[in-house]
């Protein structure tokens, strides 16, 4: 029986594409000269890793995780194509990102084109690390349904939890999926796997992967759990659609764009810009301070272009207007 696999759904892109994101991503000449980039992934075990951690790191500090198409956009869309997103994110001209299904879609298609083993996923998102846990009083932890994209590579026989779609608290390096691995985030944030059942089920016997953080020290936060079982394109088409329209979604009724801050020697994640809503801040370390508080649709254009290098069309600037994310 023959494979009835589309692997057009699985798309890989060319060499010229590949440069170009390079560029896009600011990444240094003597990380293209790896062996990975000239042979591939499967070359060997150790250099496939080493130059999964490089492209990571400069992939989260240059690519934001926004929603802006669902508010500075004349049509409200989001696509998850991989072409698209190539597009949007790589050949705009602009510093453009997106959210977590898009950047992990663009970037496991970089990675698919390297000869990375690589499987996606879904993952649920706990309510009480949203953005609006605070205004809604979400404690948890509570699961959402599956909201969450992620991706799983195997190196060997080891697999790594890769995420460059979770804004500040996401992993900036790969996770071995190891039940009680630690990993230093950034700044006075750590991080954890742990595997097990999450409260919500019901059936004795499950389990699920558990990425949760710490801050400073204090309690472990669940942020999100994830499967090993592979979604379908046509799945990730599913929960795109509802993230982008539902009214119980935060994605279309506030703003958001993050990029992490690399040190000069690009080596070592250092911090966070965060605009949200009317507030962008900056965390170097453990000190987070307000840069600026917008008090118009003005002042938060000039910060996205000036910050994150995002220019927009006047009429998708316009086009906020009247709608419940504008700052009035």
């Amino acid at each position: 029986m023959g494979s009835i696999i589309d692997w057009s759904l699985r798309p890989v892109y060319s060499p010229e594409q590949l440069e170009r994101y390079f560029n896009r991503i600011d990444l240094p000449q003597k990380y293209r000269e790896s062996p990975v980039v000239r042979l591939g992934a499967s070359i060997d075990g150790e250099s496939a890793l080493s130059f999964l951690k490089v492209l990571q790191r400069y992939q989260v500090a240059a690519v934001p995780f926004e929603n802006l198409n669902l508010h500075y956009a004349v049509k409200r869309y989001i696509s998850i194509d991989a072409q698209k997103l190539f597009e949007k994110i790589v050949d705009s001209g602009s510093d453009r990102g997106g959210y977590c299904m898009e950047n992990s879609t663009l970037f496991g298609t970089v990675l698919r084109t390297m000869g990375y083993n690589i499987t996606s996923v879904g993952g649920r998102v706990n309510e009480a690390v949203q953005p609006i846990s605070a205004s809604k009083d979400w404690k948890g932890p509570k699961y959402d349904g599956w909201n969450h994209l992620v991706n799983i590579v195997a190196i060997g026989e080891q697999k790594y939890l890769i995420d460059v779609g979770f804004g500040s608290s996401g992993p900036h390096q790969p996770v071995p999926l190891i039940d009680g691995f630690k990993a230093h985030n950034v700044g006075d944030q750590s991080a954890r796997l742990i595997y097990g059942p999450i409260a919500q089920h019901t059936g004795a016997g499950q389990s699920l992967w558990q990425y949760e953080i710490c801050n400073g020290g204090g309690a472990w936060i669940p942020a999100y759990c994830f499967t090993e079982t592979e979604f379908l394109p046509e799945d990730f088409t599913i929960i795109n659609y509802y993230m982008s329209t539902s009214p119980e979604s935060w994605f279309v009724s506030h703003v958001v764009c993050v990029r992490m801050l690399l040190d000069d020697e690009g080596e070592k994640i250092i911090g966070d810009l965060t605009l949200f809503d009317n507030t962008l801040k900056r965390r170097l370390g453990a000190t987070s301070e307000v840069l600026q508080s917008f008090a118009s649709e003005e002042e938060r254009v000039n910060v996205l272009q000036r910050y994150f290098g995002i220019t927009m069309s006047k009429a998708d600037q316009d086009s906020i207007l009247r709608t419940a994310s504008e700052i009035m």
